[in-house]
């Protein structure tokens, strides 16, 4: 009896966890396209930007120039909001600040067909890119972008840039 138990209880787990590492799709008859990327560097401990993620936030609109973003999803820190602020100030780009769960799924189903960005940090970039359907290392280096194809179905297609000074 205790086995059965243990056994349904290690089930449930497994189904739990199953669902929290589910892969986000673009709705049906849509190709959404997802930009991720770390804030740009900052000192330790301080919010600012040091010298090389200014110059590294001044380098991402270069970097983005072949993409017509449409929005751009940030969790409220200030390092996170200074790295998209040249992109915004050039192109005007709406900047949605939410929290961090369930940003995966937002992303995708409140643009369907569109292109979003998700400028985010080391501790929520993991779970999205995961989410998204991302197998390899997620862009959790200073610079990295991963800009991911998200499809109704299969996984995505994942094209990985560099920003900023090395």
């Amino acid at each position: 009896m205790e086995r059965k138990l243990l056994l349904a209880c290690l089930a449930i787990l497994g189904l739990a966890f199953l669902s929290a590492c589910s892969t986000v799709n673009s709705p049906p008859g849509t190709t959404t396209t997802v930009i991720l990327l770390r804030h740009a560097d900052r000192t330790a401990l301080s919010p600012d930007l040091n010298e090389k993620g200014v110059a590294r936030a001044k380098a991402l609109p270069a970097a983005v120039a072949d993409l017509d973003i449409d929005v751009i999803y940030s969790p409220d820190k200030k390092r996170n909001l200074d790295t998209v602020a040249p992109l915004i100030e050039q192109r005007g780009i709406e900047l949605r600040v939410i929290g961090v769960s369930d940003v995966a799924a937002r992303l995708v189903t409140e643009n369907p067909g569109k292109t979003v960005m998700w400028v985010g940090n080391t501790d929520n970039l993991q779970t999205v890119y995961g989410q998204l359907g991302g197998k390899d290392r997620q862009p959790d280096k200073y610079g990295e972008i991963a800009i991911m194809q998200i499809y109704e179905d299969g996984p995505p297609k994942i094209d990985m840039r560099h920003f900023g000074p090395q």
